[in-house]
């Protein structure tokens, strides 16, 4: 009989309040932070300090690396590590869109003014532009030589400085920089780079551009940034070259050009610019622990500081003139410089170092703006930034307004354990000591400690004992939150300690070559000032040494507690008798030193997990090896068995959980998520939950579900995993053979492109085959012969409703996903092209979808263009597709005309008696231009 086991499904994720990948944003109204983490994306009410939504997709495992909010203050657009992007609803907190086109990790992102398209950078230097609205992908563009750092769109100027109110998907105007040291500009109209700038001598890492679009602002690894203008009637006039003087041939009229350099105090790299969009503050942000704030001074300033400058110089020249009479000095009058009108503001002072900050778009009361600041020791920040002093003199000094830092740690944790019963969680990690409630995730207490190596709850789970890289055991109160007493233990770092199987002391083994054994006592305590008054407390008491050779990295008791065993950093392990201290035996054959091991609930079987990446299963009876495992890819940093079987879990550096058969010497399954080095495990006592911990300062709970687990099954799956790995890889290369063309397709193939053009390709078979035998039974029947009876139908039609063979294959063509359809669409042969245009051309004589027809025909004869005209027989197809669907726009076109005019009558007819409360006065003027007023028009109607 095939055996089978119980699923582990992850259930839980905690801990993270920012992961420092990523950046932050305020939400529309300026009340929530939207923040990454990690593979998730988190709300937080900023006033109060709570968790109150979380965007989360189950197909992805890949983590967050940028965030771009939609000017509707709605959809927000954001980028993961696999290359893809998902639009996200604030308001629904789900993901209707993905778009699929980058082969690298999403750097850049940004939404065009009206929201309808967006633009994105990866790490793979290409551009691509979307289109939010009809869910595609318009056209890759290349040019860059590395990773992409930032892209702005701009708006298509005209003559006279203004802007064009073409707002279509073809107008308008990209820039984009990169680690390549270039800045250029994208005429997205013919799609091809009309400008490139060489901005800097090293990376640029950030640019952005005034509201007016009339300044650009770009960050290097220089300790200063670069200010450059834009000029739009270069741009309107679509840089034109005089050719009627020879000598200026080679002049081309730049419409970037260089202003200046502004110092700023910090000296490491550029990570973020920013502009406010609603007044003259530039943000600039580095690596460090600050937040530069510089303030865009206004013309008269401007007028007002060079007049003081032309009067200084003018001082300045007759004092000279009167030493020597016979110099003649000429003082002209010097231009604007950068510094004259971006100027040093403020500096915001943060707890940590910055990752990204972004600018609130609502003023306060008292005249200031809020700016939310990202840290990446997984903390939110915001403060005020004072806008009612202009004079740098008397500006009030940036202040703390609200933090978000309790429900994380600042650092690795380091280690976990289970209360008795299950309900409680102890994390430490650097200098911070946390307890969880098991049922909520939240966290109970914070209490500072030392640099947590180990840790165990105690007495009934009203203390917590904790091991330091100082050699000092803390102790801790749960209910009062304090540390009641810190016990120099030894003189190097606790890597283990463990309570006693009979609950009355404890176990610790450092790196200054001691075992110690301690006892608990009770302590009575009078507090000070109080008369009378007697308090008990947890003591420790120290009882026995065991003094051995090397440090100990690991002791672990049997659970029958007459054996101990002690891991040394001399590769071996060595068992003693608990009582008498006498050796064992020693379990020699790891090539590195054991870092972790535990003791199975029958004192049978003893398993170690090394560094040298291999799990050792021994017998304790004889210390003989049953099996060694090359288990992990880096060192195994724990292993425990769960409570009253031989199932193991080990956890390691290569960011994977484990589970293993301890008798059979399998791997069960593997547990992925965490995006770091898991360094800890904490197993319950029903074995029902796992618990880890890791350096991406993540807790997450894995739960036993009923769902049984087939080894065998599991195999199969990680084989077809890997096929599929290998498959998109290959795809990936062949795609990328086309690199030197500048301009591309957006789309990339994956597997589910590739299964939906299978669906398809299957549809069509079905299809095809249901028309073949009713084409013979009707040509039978004209020819007067007996045909017989009728042709059955397809099995799979017959379920679906008896539907006909174009309407199957409408209906799994509508069921792919829009963003995937274009390249599902390049799977199919050229037979199965031929075979689908005549699908399509029943569709448009039904006038069924006419959008979607449309836009599959089009990208048809857009690829497949040299094929169709090379084959004559394909003409009066493409006639009779010619036909109908200009009948079916026309229809549509005039039911459109029709609707518009009902429209307009009932407009007139409601604004001619005035009675109705509904009716919305706003819409008098705007309802025949805006379609979205229309559709504000037609749901107030109904």
């Amino acid at each position: 009989m095939v055996k089978s086991y119980l699923r582990y499904e992850p259930c839980k994720t905690f801990g993270v309040i920012t992961s420092s990948l990523s950046n932050a944003v305020f939400s529309g109204d300026d009340r929530f932070a939207i923040a990454p983490a990690l593979e998730d994306v988190v709300l937080w009410d900023l006033k109060k300090g709570i968790l109150i939504g979380k965007w989360h997709d189950i197909d992805n495992k890949s983590e967050v690396t940028i965030i771009a909010k939609s000017p509707n203050k709605i959809d927000y657009a954001v980028g993961y590590a696999d290359g893809s992007i998902r639009i996200w609803n604030i308001e629904t907190s789900s993901s209707s869109i993905i778009f699929n086109g980058h082969r690298g990790a999403v750097t850049a992102l940004t939404f065009d003014k009206t929201g309808t398209r967006l633009a994105s950078g990866s790490n793979d230097t290409d551009l691509i532009i979307w289109d939010i609205v009809g869910e595609v992908g318009l056209y890759r563009m290349r040019g860059h030589k590395d990773q992409i750092t930032s892209i702005r769109f701009l708006l298509k100027p005209l003559l006279g400085g203004h802007k064009s109110k073409d707002l279509t998907s073809s107008s308008g105007y990209l820039l984009s920089s990169s680690k390549d040291t270039l800045l250029k500009l994208w005429d997205l109209s013919t799609q091809h780079c009309m400008e490139t700038v060489v901005a800097h001598r090293s990376e640029i890492w950030d640019f952005d551009i005034s509201e007016d679009e009339k300044m650009l602002v770009t960050g290097s690894e220089d300790a200063e940034f670069k200010v450059w203008t834009i000029d739009h009637e270069v741009l309107a006039k679509g840089l034109e070259i005089d050719d009627s003087n020879k000598e200026e041939e080679n002049e081309i009229k730049k419409s970037i050009r260089f202003f200046g350099s502004v110092k700023r105090q910090g000296k490491d790299r550029v990570i973020t610019i920013k502009f406010h969009s609603k007044s003259s503050l530039l943000g600039v942000q580095g690596p460090g622990k600050s937040v530069e704030i510089f303030r865009i001074r206004t013309h008269e300033e401007i007028k007002k500081k060079l007049t003081r400058r032309k009067k200084r110089q003018k001082e300045k020249q007759h004092r000279v003139q009167d030493e020597n009479d016979f110099m003649e000095i000429n003082v002209e009058e010097k231009q604007i410089h950068a510094e004259d009108l971006i100027t040093p503001y403020q500096i915001i002072r943060t707890d940590g170092k910055v990752r990204s900050f972004d600018f609130s778009m609502i003023e306060d009361k008292n005249g200031s703006i809020r700016v939310l600041t990202s840290l990446t020791n997984n903390m939110l920040e915001v403060y005020t930034v004072n806008l009612s002093d202009k004079k740098i003199k008397d500006v009030v000094i940036p202040s703390k307004l609200y933090s978000i830092d309790l429900l994380g740690h600042r650092s690795d944790i380091r280690t976990l354990s289970l209360s008795s019963d299950d309900n409680l969680l102890c994390s430490a990690s650097k200098d911070t000591l946390k307890i969880w409630n098991m049922r909520t995730t939240s966290c109970i207490q914070t209490m500072e400690c030392g640099y947590a190596l180990c840790s165990a709850f105690l007495q009934e789970n009203r203390y917590v004992i904790v091991g330091t890289k100082s050699g000092h055991l803390e102790l801790f109160d749960i209910a009062s939150a304090s540390l009641i007493e810190s016990i120099e233990a030894h003189d190097k770092a606790i890597w283990s300690l463990q309570v006693r199987p009979d609950k009355k002391g404890l176990v610790t083994g450092s790196a200054d070559t001691n075992v110690k054994f301690w006892d608990f006592d009770m302590l009575e305590e009078k507090p000070h000032g109080e008369n009378g008054l007697v308090f008990r407390r947890l003591t420790l008491v120290h009882t026995r040494t065991l003094k051995m050779s090397d440090d100990i990295l690991f002791v672990r008791y049997s659970p029958n507690q007459k054996l101990i065993a002690v891991a040394l950093l001399d590769t071996t392990v060595k068992v003693f008798y608990s009582d008498t201290l006498k050796f064992f035996l020693s379990l020699y054959g790891h090539k590195l030193p054991v870092l972790s091991m535990d003791i199975s609930s029958d004192n049978k079987l003893i398993v170690t997990g090394s560094a040298d990446k291999n799990i050792k299963i021994w017998g304790l009876d004889f210390g003989d090896c049953h099996k060694s495992i090359f288990a992990h890819q880096d060192s195994i940093m724990s292993v425990q068995f769960v409570a009253n079987t031989h199932y193991i879990f080990s956890a390691s550096k290569d960011k994977l959980v484990k589970y293993w058969d301890g008798d059979k010497f399998e791997n069960i399954m593997k547990l992925e998520g965490h995006h770091g080095e898991v360094w800890a495990l904490a197993v319950s006592k029903r074995g029902n939950i796992l618990i880890s911990g890791s350096h991406d300062r993540t807790i997450r709970v894995w739960e036993q579900t009923d769902e049984p687990l087939f080894l065998e099954e599991e195999r199969e799956k990680e084989l077809e995993e890997l096929y599929e790995s290998t498959l998109t890889t290959s795809m990936e290369k062949t795609s990328l053979e086309d690199n030197a063309v500048e301009v591309s397709s957006a789309g990339k193939q994956t597997m589910e492109t590739l299964k939906a053009g299978e669906r398809i390709m299957e549809a069509l078979d079905i299809a095809d085959e249901n028309a073949a035998s009713w084409a013979t039974y009707n040509e039978l029947k004209e020819r007067g012969k007996d045909p017989g009876p009728p042709p059955k139908s397809n099995p799979i039609l017959v379920a679906l409703g008896n539907l006909t063979g174009d309407q199957y294959v409408l209906r799994i063509i509508e069921k792919v996903k829009s963003t995937e359809l274009e390249e599902a669409l390049l799977v199919l042969p050229f037979t199965k092209v031929i075979s689908l245009l005549q699908y399509l051309d029943m569709w448009a004589k039904k006038e069924i979808n006419i959008t979607l027809t449309c836009r599959i025909l089009f990208y048809l004869l857009k690829v497949h263009h040299d094929q169709i005209v090379a084959n004559r027989l394909m003409r009066p197809r493409l006639d009779s597709l010619r036909i109908h669907i200009r009948t079916a726009l026309k229809h549509q076109k005039d039911l459109l005309g029709y609707n518009l005019a009902a429209l307009k009558y009932i407009k007139r007819d409601w604004e001619a008696n005035s009675t109705s409360e509904f009716f919305d006065p706003s819409l008098d003027n705007e309802l025949e231009d805006d379609s979205s007023k229309k559709r504000k028009f037609i749901n107030i109607t109904s």
